[in-house]
């Protein structure tokens, strides 16, 4: 009978060697996400995580990156990691808070109120936002450029551009990135274009985007914090551009702050 050539025995390596470092890089991240889960609600520390799953401190913020760009841990504060929003659905990120989708809903209705326009409630799900609720206003006109259950790119709309700049550099590179062959559906948006935006609104505290996911579309948008000061989810008023002049959109993001104050409480 013949022999495989050379080659083959090479590739068949190759393939071998490939599906048993790609399995242990699945074990070693279901490892560290089963700390996390099991650590509740205060997360463990970077060293505590080495130290639970017999881990270098490289290789663990190497994982970590990969589970937070999927949404299935979050950073708490500079130094832990907590189950993310890939795992509380449409509930907050942190466990033991009230349903994010009730919590946001007055806050909608006061914003829209103000305003008589469209406010909608989003969360992140790895690199996309979820729109978890709506508040339709008294306007004639409504922009309803999303409906509860939407799903898209983070950062493409008012609310999930200011979530996606309350998050950390390494987050924001790994989220655009993973996004960029979706970008250019969205009004030609590109991933350069993207950061330019993520940069302004972090400079404003706010955020405003128009004529990207919806033409002749203008909104506002802010990110929601927790007590601790971690971004959870974000809100957003959308309206026609002509009904969103300068001044108006800085009164928007001002009732948006007020609003939400007691959230932060």
């Amino acid at each position: 009978m013949a022999r495989p050539s050379t080659n083959q025995n090479v590739h068949s390596a190759d393939v071998v060697s490939a599906d048993a470092g790609g399995a242990r890089a699945l074990r070693r991240g279901l490892q560290l996400l089963d700390a996390v889960l099991d650590a509740g609600p205060d997360g463990l520390r970077v060293v505590d995580l080495c130290r639970a799953c017999a881990l270098e401190r490289a290789t663990v913020h190497r994982l970590l990156a990969t589970l937070q760009a999927a949404g299935y841990v979050a950073a708490a504060g500079r130094f832990r990691y907590v189950p993310g929003p890939r795992l509380g659905g449409a509930a907050a990120a942190a466990p033991g808070q009230p349903n994010m989708a009730v919590r946001l809903q007055p806050v909608l209705a006061r914003v829209s109120a103000a305003f008589g326009d469209a406010a909608f409630a989003i969360v992140r799900d790895g690199p996309h936002s979820h729109c978890i609720a709506r508040e339709v206003g008294a306007h004639p006109v409504q922009v309803l450029v999303i409906q509860v259950g939407t799903r898209q790119p983070l950062g493409v709309g008012a609310a999930g551009l200011a979530l996606l700049a309350a998050l950390p550099d390494a987050q924001v590179q790994q989220i655009v990135a993973a996004n960029a062959p979706q970008l250019g559906a969205y009004g030609g948006m590109t991933a350069e274009r993207l950061h330019l935006l993520v940069r302004a609104t972090r400079e404003r505290g706010w955020s405003v985007i128009g004529n990207h996911a919806t033409r002749n579309v203008l909104a506002v948008g802010m990110a929601v914090r927790d007590a601790r000061g971690e971004p959870v989810a974000a809100i957003s008023l959308a309206s026609t551009l002509a009904r969103m002049p300068r001044e108006r959109q800085q009164l928007v993001a001002r009732t948006m702050r007020e609003a939400l104050a007691p959230l932060a409480a």
